[in-house]
């Protein structure tokens, strides 16, 4: 993606869930060519540092002040890739820098402007339980940092009634220690079935844990920041081994 001599340009980047072997090589392509990387502090942090290149870690919580740092260097000619873990199309940072361009297009219309996709938690993790996303899901971000916790309820009951499996982003903090509970109640209550739970932590890094359980048994307490929730479907099955279990959902419906 080399653009012309003295332009500049604007990488949003998916670096995977944690595991290099899982960054893309298009991704990869755009790290060695930029001047600047733009993103999260534990995700800056994943990028070796190296000469020419300037690193530029923030908090979480200033994703406009972070695109709009990153439109203004690509603006005066820096190669900028702004980095998300897993995909930046997914509660990341390319609807934040696209939300940034929409506020001023005069002053950043014509940058350019790319999103390189990378595998999600959601994804990683039903990968490695075996295929629970396999039929008709849907992802929840429990965070309500960015909208109420009304409408993540709503959200959460009207995907059981719909007999949705459902991916949970952002399942519990010490900030938020009750949206789980919440879920998990309206799931029991709207289910009315004892679908498995998949509690994903830390996947494709050292500290990876997996665990299945009844819904019946999925506790809050079980889930951290680091942890995708996948919640089956009534169509989802487990198949026992001595491996290990295989959670999945089948293609066809009755």
């Amino acid at each position: 993606m080399t653009p012309g001599a003295g332009t500049g340009w604007l990488a949003i980047a998916g670096l995977g869930p944690g595991d290099a072997a899982l960054v893309t090589p298009e991704v990869s392509a755009a790290l060695t060519e930029a001047t600047d990387v733009i993103g999260y502090i534990p995700y800056v942090a994943r990028v070796p540092a190296r000469d020419g290149l300037t690193l530029h870690a923030s908090d979480n919580r200033v994703e406009i002040d972070r695109a709009r740092h990153a439109l203004e260097l690509a603006a005066k000619g820096a190669r900028v890739v702004v980095v998300s873990s897993g995909d930046p199309g997914v509660f990341a940072m390319a609807a934040a820098v696209f939300e940034a361009l929409e506020a001023e297009p005069a002053a950043w219309g014509g940058i350019d402007i790319r999103v390189l996709p990378g595998i999600t938690a959601m994804l990683a993790a039903s990968a490695r339980a075996g295929a629970p996303l396999g039929h008709d899901f849907c992802a929840i971000n429990l965070s309500d940092n960015l909208k109420p916790q009304a409408l993540i309820e709503r959200r959460v009951r009207l995907a059981a009634e719909a007999d949705f499996a459902i991916a949970f982003y952002n399942p519990r903090s010490k900030a938020r220690p009750d949206g789980l509970v919440r879920a998990f109640e309206i799931l029991r209550t709207t289910c009315g079935d004892d679908r498995p739970v998949l509690f994903a932590r830390a996947v494709s890094t050292p500290e990876e844990s997996l665990s299945i359980v009844p819904l019946t048994e999925a506790r809050a307490e079980m889930a951290d920041m680091r942890t995708m929730v996948i919640v089956g479907s009534s169509l989802t099955r487990i198949i026992a081994r001595a491996q290990g279990p295989i959670l999945y959902t089948p293609r066809s419906a009755p």
